[in-house]
């Protein structure tokens, strides 16, 4: 189900196991994140980012080592 909010920002619901919610609900208890959903979608981004970065990393090294091979032919 989604939820729309003032932002306008689209929300919709991920289901984890409740044991796994209550430990991160108990970890965050000392933080500033407001809520165990605010806190995993941190999370996620943050994991995605480094996801990102990675594979542009990787597609920088592909790519330069493409570019040397076309110079070594001549290119």
């Amino acid at each position: 189900m989604k939820v729309k909010r003032e932002n306008r920002q689209e929300f919709t619901s991920v289901s984890i196991p409740t044991r796994l919610f209550k430990k991160v609900e108990y970890h965050i208890s000392e933080t500033g994140f407001p809520s165990v959903s605010s806190y995993v979608a941190f999370i996620l981004r943050l994991v995605l980012s480094e996801t990102s970065e990675k594979e542009q990393s990787r597609l920088g090294y592909e790519t330069r080592l493409i570019k040397k091979k076309l110079e070594a032919l001549g290119y």
